[in-house]
């Protein structure tokens, strides 16, 4: 008998004894250890982790490569903060980024802790090279919970509840959602009238945008609005920042995800993935707009920690070495034909959306409308973790099961994820 039965209770109960309410544990789950797509709990049980800690273990839990990569590091140097004394893996990490993001165009890289951080520096860094204040992002968008973070995102609940004043000069225009039926024109519309009466382009410091949003839902950016996006902010000078923090590091079957659409954005947000596990975020961008700031306006103690670089050099030479964008690729197909194939037998499945290995399920009440149904969402969620899955939800109505299973998953386990989801759509949808 395993004698750390009936654990998982007591550390609950001290989690919500010592822990405070306003962070959410999506799974009364208190997982004990892990490797590549599964997790075991402190009883011992079993599940298939398609979360990845929220996009962030595209290569997997405890990868060889980035266990060893770290080992190494810890036995050179941990910390030394990056604005006293420069280090390696911090430099080399730089270089490698500023050439995957930018190619041959003179690009560069500064480091900091959290996706969070990543934003509000990027946006300090184009108001410091356009000299301009404004800001417009895009409703269903997220963008971290820092005030400007919370600010930028484009979702009321929960993240801004009573959390105000609100950084100023931040503005929101609609995202397109072939679902919903917000198309790229509507979009590109509503835009232009943003600028029209709200916000004259010239005060534009920068746009930002998921090239596939996260937490609104899995919505990808059609290529023509990225397209005819690029070609607005460069008309009036307004700096493009795509934030990637989710979508980048092979999750959307690209290393990125505005290299869909053809366009290279000035600057690009990084974290999640980008480390193994480790916090570790940047901004990587165009040299001439990055060196806007003057010396000492960026920086972060733990910003580029030596041990989260090391791992992230670990990280990229994985990719390449396993082919994992490659994977995730097919992964991604697998993934979704599966989850067509219940939609077709599941009425109350609206849509199902994938981009690569970021894919979705948008779950609908039964009426003429397809209303957004959170609670039948959550029972989905539910059932699933009773079969040994984990997957959180998305969406603005918070009505969408997100699949972030790590790009190492095998076809098999893919498979028993889905034999897992069809048990518990079974027990709480209608079928056609």
């Amino acid at each position: 008998m395993n004698s750390k039965v009936d654990e998982a209770p007591h550390l609950l109960h001290q989690r919500d004894q010592y822990v405070p309410r306003g962070i959410v544990t999506a799974h009364p789950v208190v997982i004990d250890r892990a490797q590549g797509a599964e997790a075991w709990d402190v009883d011992g049980r079993r599940y298939l982790d398609f979360v990845g800690g929220i996009g962030v273990l595209n290569i997997g839990h405890n990868h060889p490569s980035v266990v060893a990569a770290v080992q190494a590091q810890l036995a050179r140097i941990t910390h030394a903060c990056f604005q006293v004394v420069a280090y390696q893996p911090y430099i080399e990490l730089a270089k490698r980024l500023s050439h995957m993001v930018g190619g041959d165009q003179a690009h560069k890289a500064v480091f900091f802790t959290s996706g969070a951080e990543a934003v509000e520096n990027a946006i300090k860094i184009a108001r410091a090279h356009t000299k301009r204040s404004a800001v417009i992002a895009f409703r269903g968008g997220f963008h971290g919970r820092t005030l400007l973070g919370t600010t930028l995102t484009g979702m009321s609940q929960p993240y801004k509840q009573n959390f105000g004043p609100f950084a100023p000069e931040v503005f929101h225009t609609p995202y397109p959602d072939a679902y919903r039926g917000v198309s790229t024109e509507m979009a590109l519309a509503a835009l232009h009238e943003l600028l029209a009466t709200q916000v004259a382009a010239e005060r534009v410091a920068a746009i930002i945008i998921e090239p596939v949003q996260g937490d609104g839902g899995f919505l990808a950016a059609p290529v023509e609005f990225m397209q005819a996006l690029r070609s607005l902010t460069e008309q009036h000078g307004i700096v493009l920042i795509c934030d990637e923090i989710q979508t980048g590091f092979g999750r959307t079957g690209k290393m990125f995800g505005f290299q869909h659409s053809g366009i290279q954005p000035d600057l690009v947000t990084v974290a999640k993935s980008l480390a193994g596990g480790l916090p570790l975020s940047g901004v990587v961008g165009r040299a001439a707009i990055m060196d806007a700031p003057l010396p000492g306006g960026l920086g972060g103690t733990y910003g580029g920690n030596a041990l989260a670089c090391a791992a992230a050099l670990a990280v990229i030479d994985t990719y390449a070495r396993e082919g994992l964008v490659e994977r995730g690729q097919r992964l991604g197909q697998r993934l979704a034909d599966g989850l067509r194939a219940l939609q077709a037998r599941y009425r109350q499945i609206g849509d199902v959306r994938a981009t690569g290995f970021m894919v979705a399920m948008e779950l609908v009440k039964d009426d003429a409308l397809a209303s957004p149904d959170a609670d039948l969402t959550q029972q989905v969620i539910d059932q699933a973790r009773a079969g040994g899955l984990l997957v959180i939800k998305c969406g603005v109505h918070r009505n969408v099961v997100r699949f972030l299973a790590p790009l190492v998953t095998t076809d098999a386990q893919v498979d028993e994820a889905l034999s897992i989801l069809d048990t518990a759509l079974a027990c709480v949808l209608i079928k056609k």
